[in-house]
């Protein structure tokens, strides 16, 4: 599909109504509907893979169970490379082989970020402040929290769906090349990075969408106009409804989350009793490729 072809340019509306009536009609109705079972997480079977990718295309999020529970960081890569995701975002809180342990960590500068604590995260998708943005995203759980660190989720074609059902303006304001301003601060080396400004959600060259957003109130700047205003509001009101297409749920051990970078929180945890909770967090530059229709 070409970008000027895709059903997310808010001129294309009659692509739109189509793309969304097939939307909702297959649309996972609970979280039960998005979680696939596996054997080898490093080796997927024909029909594990089949059944892994109904559900990325249908939600652009799978999560799968598996029985392997080592602390093993061959499983999150091999399972990325399954789905086309190779070149990763070796951030500067991460490994040398660039996948992240996500952890309390008290050392060094750990504590200033909140992943690396028992702290709740808020919405987000990851990478927004990146100058080239991350489209794929996979979490593994080595061990959970004995009491908490439950996560929420929603597909970002959903939340660009039920925002523009609520105001194509609106919509657009968001789709502002200027809409989101991240100021000054540190990127994945470390190093001094500049503002990184640009839209919430924007059209990737296939004609797939893409959603760049953190719902975090410090830190972060919204184009000062009554509309973008009023978007950035409704989407605050669209996240925090208690409906159906937010997946609720907690990853235990053995399981994971493959996504084309969909928005998500986490909840907080008790420190004391789960000090020893570890993640495996593996960010792509690469996009899960859409199936063609």
């Amino acid at each position: 599909m070409k970008s000027d072809q895709s059903p997310f340019l808010i001129e294309n509306r009659d692509l739109y109504q189509k793309w969304r009536d097939t939307k909702l009609a297959n649309y996972p109705r609970s979280i039960a509907d998005i979680i696939v079972e596996v054997a080898d997480p490093k080796q997927l079977t024909e029909a594990e893979h089949e059944a892994m990718y109904d559900r990325l295309e249908r939600a652009n999020m799978v999560i799968y169970v598996s029985p392997f529970k080592e602390a093993d960081k061959d499983i999150p890569r091999r399972m990325a490379a399954q789905f086309g995701l190779e070149r990763l975002n070796n951030n500067f809180m991460a490994d040398s082989d660039g996948i992240t342990e996500l952890r309390i960590n008290p050392e060094g500068q750990h504590p200033k970020y909140i992943p690396y604590t028992n702290r709740p995260i808020n919405w987000h998708t990851d990478g927004y402040y990146n100058s080239e943005q991350i489209h794929g995203l996979l979490v593994h759980c080595v061990r959970s929290a004995a009491v908490g660190g439950e996560s929420e989720l929603v597909d970002h074609e959903m939340a660009y769906l039920l925002l523009r059902d609520r105001s194509e303006e609106q919509l657009a304001a968001l789709m502002q090349p200027d809409a989101m301003t991240i100021p000054e601060g540190v990127d994945s080396e470390g190093g001094p990075r500049g503002k990184s400004i640009g839209p919430v959600f924007s059209i990737n060259d296939d004609g797939s969408l893409h959603m760049r957003y953190t719902a975090r109130k410090r830190n972060i700047e919204w184009k000062d106009d009554p509309v973008t205003q009023k978007a950035v509001a409704s989407l605050i009101e669209i996240l925090d409804a208690d409906k159906p297409y937010i997946f609720k749920g907690r990853l235990e051990a053995g399981m994971g989350l493959v996504s084309r970078n969909i928005l998500h929180k986490r909840a907080g945890f008790d420190s004391a009793e789960s000090s020893e909770r570890l993640f495996y967090r593996a960010r792509y530059f690469d996009a899960i490729p859409k199936r063609e229709k």
